[in-house]
């Protein structure tokens, strides 16, 4: 699609606006849609799929609309309408899309250049005003499905109001429902009868109210059959259906399109109840009716209109193009619009009473209406029985059968023309129905009615008791004159005392019938008093008592004669003004306030149209002025004023009249008598400044008729304006705004009535004339000032302020001097108000959180608007007419207070940028015409350190305020910010430099003091910003070194700052690159001493460099969505930075914290525990007392230390490690012994045995350890091409590892191989992550090793404090060997070397070297079944301490593995290669290993025995085969290495004892067996029972107190290094006495 390109271009000034020709709303759009496209993609990308679909529509909609829109063939409320669905559509999606709010007025964006700041902000939260809507109720009888009726129906539809138990709304949809003959059997229809005829009645409710909607209302259908008596027709009542509007109110409320409702049909048990019977479905009184059968009903459909009817026919010409019936109100609607023409008379037949008439059985009765004229004649088509039905002559009821008390409450309209409306009667004929004998009607009486009284009034609306006189079939009617002259009812025959005895018709006085009436009807009425007055002349010697009546006629029935009740009323002041004067005065006020009714109010432009077109009282202006002044001159001495607050309400319309009939008065006489008018006005407002002048304080009554009249006040203007020229009408106004007494003088009350009619003054047409402005803008200004002052009223002064603005914002004339008057009287007030206002809402922000008060944002944009009106003469006027400089400075100190507070307040909210930008604007506006008096009168000699930091303050909080960062912006909001504003960040950062270098020698008092605020201006990714900055930094540095040397305050204020910055979220990766340029600075100085700064700069700079570095680092690892193991390294090394380079203690402690925070978290008790001990080295048992920090009280060294200790030993048992809790245990325990603290002794001795029963009861799961590497430059500078072993957490697998990484880091591209990375891959821009599992080698040479020690115990010590790991590649050197690949299998054994022990401060530790090494075939087969040896020693250990629960499967597995690989290779292998002569002699070296690994194949083979004796005991009956396959296997095993270790042992004897003697042991042959008896027989000491060949009879045991002895020692010793010195175990040294 093209977009239209056509333009207009505009010329102001120097510039040109180029103006698209399209509308602005097409162009919103068209712009609009192309930002959404943008973020609609992404909502796809982000899984936000519901609003993905939404707003898919919704554009889809926008396009259809501005489609519509372009092509221009709407008419203009369809494009009207057309624009308000597409700003619906657009701010819904600029809000669920977290755009920014657009203003709009008319539909159409606000430019903010043309409207005030306080217009602006009204037009989002100004109160809008709530005019009523009209509610139409649409309503479609879709179909009517029945089978029990075998005639025609009619079905009657109403809505009801339960509350008042009758209809608001009554209408017929009337539709002859044909049958089918159909063949019926056993009273049956038969299948193919049953008939459903689709029905389409439209009918529509017209002008439902607000007031209606909220009544209990049911949509009520009536369903009366025609039955077929022999030779006539009958109406018969059938069934009733009910809906509930509350039901469906609220499903058709929102829906554009009808709702269809299914109504069930009940049937009436008795007949006599017929009358109320929906009253009992609405109550459920189910015993009276009978439910339908379930293919029984109707099906309407239901639409909720809104708007006025021409509007609704416009918008839904596809509705009324049907045949559309239109129902109103039973009644006048709540809001009687003039011009509403209607004569409706409503009928209701009620009930009767009639005899049985000899009859044996009750009658069945019938009654027809008619309507008829004076000369007799019937009234034709003068009765309706329903909406959009055809009148008709006559209506016959329907019969209720057998029934002489019939009760029909049947409804019908008369709408009978108004002209034949007097002298017309109604007339109602009963008839008895028969169904027998020859089946016909038989009259037997009649009733009637006159509908117009001899005094002219309409029947009343109530209920009638009808006279029922007697008649037969042959009665004739003709001349209806015979029973005219008859009472009709009771109070006829009251006011009848002289009838003749002889009647032509006879009263049967048993007999009685009961219609009630409703009128509604703009032409006639039903009030005496009314026609009364309307014919005064018929009697003029009552028109007073006439005139004292007419405040108690219905006002309905005085609107609907309106302009007729005012002629009179003006005939009689013209007639007699000395007699009638004062009471038409008073009716005339009355009609006037009848007029300020919800429900007249529509009347007022009748009103105004008589006054300008009608009225023709040319002498009335003088009795109304005279009687007007004479009621408010007694105001001050009458108690009840009553009667003086009617006239001051009516005070327009009183004008009103006067203006005119004076105007009328002009015109017919030529002017005469003007002086005399103007003197009459004069006096007028001088009574009205004296009521204003009373002091009311003591007279609650006086209160009221003062703020009547002041609330009429305002509305004069115009009328007086017809009279006087505009300065006269001012000072008027001026002097009577004046006569008020000031706010310290009246009540609260009166206090808003006077700000109240002040606002009203200054929107009125008056003050937008500026010669007007110039006299009434001082005293409103006046009043203003007074309030704000003592902080009254706000927000109506608000107002008063923003319709000033609004005006003054929009003249075409001068405002130079009304700004500057406003300047002088209300800046320095607003000024203090903000700042009273802006206090209560810190401090409610603060415990509320963000709140947002309207009185504030009323102010703020009150002050901006000022502020944005003042020009640099403004500005200049205001600075010089200070009286001194405290005055200056006082009003400078408030200014940038307020400006502050509007950054750090959440003034306006985040999606009204329009608003943000344009406060900021003014602010640097502002500030750049306020910076030269800060520097002319508060420098050098002057200097006020006060100012000029409220001022330095003002502009870092400017420039870092979020509204102003435009990076995050899209490219096209970006592009729009800078176009209308530019960079208003870089305004205001020149403007800081300029006063920086104007600060001269002053410059010291912001040393360092300013340098945090400055950095962070320098944290705003913006590149000029931030050039700008940089001399200033060097300004600082170079003043710093002048007078102390060095710049060691600088640096240590820039680096608290920075990290404080940065770890709130400040900064970004190109920062690093800002001091770099300090550099070239820093070599262009030329002088000595600067060269010797220039060194000590540029080592600050590196400094400063590396910190922000890490600080990065640590920003980027501690994001909410980052992994536990990044923000733990993040923290780390942050912490490490601190100590080693930095040599920061404080911060290095808060990081410590931090880290053992984060360590929590992950629940790593372990790395918590060591974390803490870092600050625990930190401390000494001393007394020296300790301020409060973090979260420790003050308190003394020593207490700090011990509260460490005990928090340390909590996390240390948390991660089951207890042995090094033991050490920390026992430095407790010396501390407390040396204080004689036996109680806190006793407590640190029980945990250090509870901590020895822990190691030796609960077991403890091996985690395993994983390399990792990160290579390429994606990585953070931690981690960046470094490698890393990993401490796994508990049952954590290598393939767990793997995953939980990836995870960790989603970018990376795990490694295959372990190969080592070239440098291309170091230096690529990506990630890399190279994972494989590693072994611990335990470098202490204290482990005990003796077989005596528990498993448990020794498998501690093999993966704590390890800093040494290995991972091995086979590979074969030389060629391989066919025939046993063993003989040539090497392994490449890599070492790597850690920084520091694990388990530590972290899970992860830094790889600090690699060592490489190849270990030949025989090392290898050694370390294999050594390993192996282990690895069933550890496992037979836990199934004897039953730690397995009986599952003996891995203890089967493990068994079967070594013995059938034994069997089939495994140690057979290793035999043949390694036992062979010709090797043993090719490899005299070896000869000490070959001995090595027969005795570990020895120990394997006891230890698998001691395995097979505990396998038996616990295998099940079902493994028993398996068990002995096992054991077979065994034999066979242990037999072929005896028989191979017989055949070696010669060779390997001699080297074996000289290698047992150097180590002063002794060892012995293993005791042979060919049996398992002695295996059994031993099993139960699992591994104490190895033999004495294997191992070493004296065991250096760590926890049996019987096999060691304890000495403490200075000497090396196997807990983690980085434990304190005190805290290391003691030495075990072996016991050799020989046990």
């Amino acid at each position: 699609e093209n977009f239209p390109t056509q333009h207009e271009i505009e010329t102001c000034s120097v510039f040109k606006t180029v103006v698209p020709l399209e509308d602005p709303i097409i162009t919103e759009t068209t712009s609009t849609l192309q930002e959404w496209g943008v973020l609609w993609k992404q909502l796809y990308v982000k899984h936000k799929v519901d609003l993905f679909h939404k707003l898919r529509h919704v554009m889809n909609e926008l396009i259809d609309l501005r489609r519509q829109l372009i092509q221009g063939h709407l008419a203009q409320d369809q494009t009207r309408e057309i624009k308000r669905h597409i700003t619906v559509r657009l701010d819904w999606g600029n809000e669920h899309l977290g755009l920014d709010l657009v203003p709009r007025k008319e539909f159409e964006m606000v430019d903010q250049d043309h409207i005030s700041v306080s217009e602006l902000y009204k037009l989002r939260h100004g109160d809008g005003c709530h005019v009523p809507v009209q509610h139409h109720l649409f309503i479609n009888l879709k179909s009517f499905t029945y089978n029990t009726i075998s005639e025609d129906a009619d079905v009657f539809f109403s809505l009801y109001d339960t509350r008042d138990n009758k209809q608001i709304r009554s209408l017929h949809a009337q539709s002859t429902l044909y049958t089918h003959t159909g063949h019926t059997q056993k009273g049956h229809i038969h299948t193919q009868d049953i008939f459903t005829h689709p029905i389409h009645e439209h009918v529509k409710e017209h002008d439902l109210s607000s007031k209606d909607l909220k009544r209990d209302l049911y949509i009520v259908t009536h369903v009366i059959r025609t039955a077929n008596a022999l030779l006539f027709l009958l109406l018969r009542p059938y069934g009733c259906a009910v809906l509930a509007m509350s039901d469906v109110f609220h499903t058709i409320t929102d829906l554009k399109e009808e709702k269809d409702f299914v109504l069930k049909v009940y049937t009436c048990n008795n007949e006599n109840e017929w009358f109320q019977i929906h009253e009992n479905i609405i109550r459920k009184s189910s015993t009276k009716y009978s439910a339908p059968s379930t293919n029984y009903g109707l099906i309407i459909s239901l639409q909720l209109l809104r708007g006025e009817l021409d509007q609704i026919r416009r918008e839904n010409q596809a509705v009324f193009s049907r045949a559309l019936a239109i129902t109103r109100k039973l009644g006048f609607p709540d809001v009687i619009m003039p011009g509403d023409t209607r004569n409706d008379l409503y009928l209701t037949l009620e009930r009767g009473d009639f005899e049985r008439g000899g009859k044996s059985v009750q009658k069945n009765i019938e009654v027809t209406v008619y309507v008829l004229y004076a000369d007799g004649d019937t009234l034709k088509d003068c009765i309706s029985l329903g909406s959009g039905e055809p009148n008709t002559s006559e209506h016959r009821s329907f019969v209720l059968y057998h029934n002489n008390s019939p009760r029909w409450s049947e409804m019908i309209k008369l709408p009978i023309p108004i002209d034949r409306f007097r002298g017309s009667h109604l007339r109602f004929e009963f008839r008895h129905c028969s169904t027998k004998d020859k089946g016909e009607k038989k009259l037997f009486g009649f009733a009637f009615t006159p509908l117009m009284r001899e005094d002219g009034t309409t029947l009343s609306d109530e209920s009638h008791e009808l006279y029922v006189y007697k008649c037969d079939e042959n009665t004739t009617f003709s001349n209806q004159g015979l029973y005219l002259s008859m009472p009709c009812c009771k109070e006829d025959f009251n006011s009848c005392p002289n009838l003749p005895s002889t009647l032509p018709f006879q009263r049967n006085p048993k007999e009685t019938f009961w219609v009630s009436t409703q009128l509604c009807s703009t032409k006639l009425t039903q009030n005496v008093d009314l026609l009364a007055l309307l014919n005064w002349k018929a009697h003029p010697d009552k028109v007073l008592d006439i005139l004292g009546q007419l405040r108690h006629i219905n006002g309905e029935e005085i609107v609907k004669f309106l302009r007729d009740v005012l002629d009179t009323l003006f005939c009689l002041l013209d007639d007699n003004t000395d007699k009638y004067g004062p009471l038409v005065f008073q009716s005339l006020v009355f009609i006037i306030n009848l007029l300020r009714d919800s429900r007249f109010y529509h009347f007022r432009p009748v009103m105004e149209a008589y006054i300008q077109n009608h009225f023709a009282g040319a002498l009335a202006y003088k009795e109304l002025i005279r009687c007007l002044k004479w009621y408010m001159d007694r105001s001050a001495e009458v108690v009840r004023q009553d009667h003086i607050q009617e006239a001051m309400r009516a005070l327009e319309y009183l004008l009103k009249f006067i203006v005119q009939s004076r105007i009328l008065y002009s015109r017919a006489t030529c002017g005469m008598e003007e002086e005399l008018f103007r003197a009459s006005i004069q006096e007028l407002f001088q009574s009205i400044r004296f009521v204003l002048s009373l002091d009311s304080r003591s007279s609650e009554t006086l209160v009221f008729t003062q703020a009547a009249l002041l609330n009429s006040f305002p509305d004069i203007f115009d009328e007086l304006l017809q009279m006087f020229t505009v300065q006269e009408v001012a000072e008027y106004v001026r002097g009577t705004l004046g006569s008020m007494p000031s706010t310290v003088d009246i009540g609260q009350s009166m206090d808003v009535v006077k700000l109240q009619s002040i606002a009203r003054t200054v929107e009125s047409r008056l003050f937008f004339f500026p010669e007007s402005r110039s006299i009434l803008l001082p005293v409103v200004l006046h009043h203003i000032h007074l309030h704000l002052r003592q902080q009254r009223e706000l927000l109506i002064c608000s107002g008063i302020l923003t319709s000033i603005f609004s005006i003054i914002n929009t003249s075409e004339s001068s405002v130079q001097e009304e700004v500057e008057m406003m300047v002088e009287s209300l800046l320095d007030v607003l000024l203090q108000t903000l700042l009273s206002i802006m206090s209560k809402s810190q401090s409610l922000e603060t415990a509320r959180g963000q709140l947002f008060l309207p009185v504030q944002g009323e102010y703020v944009s009150t002050l901006l608007s000022l502020l944005r009106q003042m020009t640099e003469v403004h500005f200049h006027h205001l600075l010089n007419n200070f009286h001194s400089k405290e005055e200056l400075k006082e009003f400078l100190l408030k200014i940038f207070c307020v400006f502050r507070n509007l950054m750090k307040l959440t003034i306006f909210p985040r999606d009204w940028s329009v608003m943000r930008l344009l406060t900021s604007h003014v602010i640097v506006v502002t500030t750049q015409y306020l910076s030269p008096a800060l520097h002319k009168n508060f420098s050098e000699a002057d200097f006020d350190f006060k100012v000029w930091n409220s001022f330095f303050s003002l502009t870092v909080l400017y420039i870092n305020q979020p509204s102003l960062q435009l990076e995050p912006l899209t490219q096209a909001k970006r592009k729009k910010v800078l176009d209308k504003y530019g960079d208003m960040r870089v305004m205001m950062a020149y403007e800081l430099f300029s006063m920086w270098q104007k600060l001269g020698e002053n410059k010291p008092h912001f040393i360092p003091g300013m340098m945090g605020p400055f950095l962070g201006v320098t944290l705003v990714p913006q590149s000029e910003v931030r050039n700008i900055m940089i001399p200033i930094f060097h300004d600082m540095m170079d003043w710093e070194q002048r007078q102390n040397g060095n710049f060691k305050l600088v640096e240590a204020e820039l680096m608290d700052k920075l990290e404080s910055m940065v770890s709130d979220g400040k900064g970004d990766g190109n920062h690093r690159e800002l001091f770099g340029l300090l550099l070239f600075v820093c070599s262009l100085l030329e002088k000595i001493e600067q060269e010797t700064w220039r060194e000590t700069g540029i080592s600050f700079v590196t400094s400063v460099t590396r910190l922000m570095e890490r600080l990065l680092d640590y920003r980027e690892c501690m994001k909410g969505d980052e992994m536990e193991n990044k923000k733990i390294g993040g923290s780390s090394n942050l912490m490490n930075f601190y100590k080693s380079e930095m040599n920061k203690e404080e911060m290095y402690i808060r990081y410590i914290h931090k880290l053992c925070d984060l360590h929590l978290q992950a629940e790593d008790y372990t790395e918590a525990a060591f974390t803490l001990l870092l600050y625990w080295e930190l401390l000494h048992w001393e007394d020296r007392p300790l301020r409060e920090f973090l979260h420790y009280p003050t308190q003394s060294e020593w207490q700090r230390k011990e509260g460490l200790s005990r928090k340390v030993l909590h996390y240390f048992n948390k991660g089951k490690c207890w042995e090094y809790g033991i050490s920390l245990c026992r430095e407790l325990a010396f501390q407390y012994e040396t204080l004689y603290d036996y109680q806190s002794l006793s407590w640190i001795r029980k945990m250090e045995a509870a901590y020895y029963d822990n190691i030796i009861e609960q077991q403890r799961i091996e985690p395993e350890f994983f390399r990792m590497g990160f290579y390429g430059r994606k990585f953070p500078f931690f981690l960046r091409n470094k490698e890393f072993v990993c401490r796994g957490y508990d049952y954590e697998r290598l393939e767990d590892f793997q995953q939980r990484m990836l995870g960790e880091f989603p970018q990376a591209i795990a490694m295959q191989h372990p190969n080592q990375p070239d440098d291309a891959l170091l230096q690529s821009d990506a990630q890399y992550l190279q994972i494989y599992a590693v072994t611990p080698v335990s470098d202490i040479t204290d482990v005990p090793q003796l077989e005596r020690v528990p498993e448990r115990i020794k498998s501690f010590y093999r993966i704590n404090n390890v800093t040494r790991f290995h991972y091995d590649r086979p590979f074969h050197k030389g060629p391989k060997d066919r025939e046993n690949e063993f003989r040539s299998l090497w392994i490449e054994r890599t070492t790597l070397i850690l920084s520091r022990p694990l388990p530590g401060i972290s899970r992860w530790a830094e790889v600090e070297r690699r060592e490489l090494v190849e270990v030949s075939p025989l090392e290898n087969a050694i370390y294999v079944v050594e390993n192996k040896t282990q690895e069933l020693r550890t496992l037979i250990s836990q199934y004897q301490h039953r730690q397995h629960h009986g599952n003996i499967n891995p203890l089967s597995m493990l068994l079967n593995g070594v013995i059938d690989a034994a069997v089939n290779g495994g140690i057979a292998r290793y035999q043949e290669a390694f036992f062979d002569k010709e090797y043993i002699n090719s490899q005299p070296e070896d000869t000490e290993r070959i001995a090595q690994l027969n005795d570990l194949m020895q120990e394997q083979v006891h230890i698998l025995g001691v395995g097979l004796a505990v396998h038996e005991k616990l295998v099940h009956p079902e493994m028993r085969p398996l068990h002995k396959k096992l054991i077979d296997q065994f034999h066979m095993m242990r037999a072929g290495l005896h028989q191979v270790s017989g055949s070696t042992c010669s060779s390997v004897c001699v080297c074996v004892r000289v290698r047992v003697q150097s180590v002063c042991f002794i060892f012995q042959p293993s005791p042979s067996s060919s049996s398992l008896s002695s295996i059994r027989s031993t099993s139960s000491q699992i591994i104490n029972s190895a033999p004495s060949s294997a191992r070493v009879s004296v065991y250096p045991v760590f926890i049996s107190g019987s096999l060691v002895s304890i000495q403490s020692t200075a000497g090396p010793s196997y807990p983690p290094p980085s434990l304190p010195q005190a805290l290391r175990p003691y030495r075990i040294k072996p016991n050799t006495t020989g046990r």
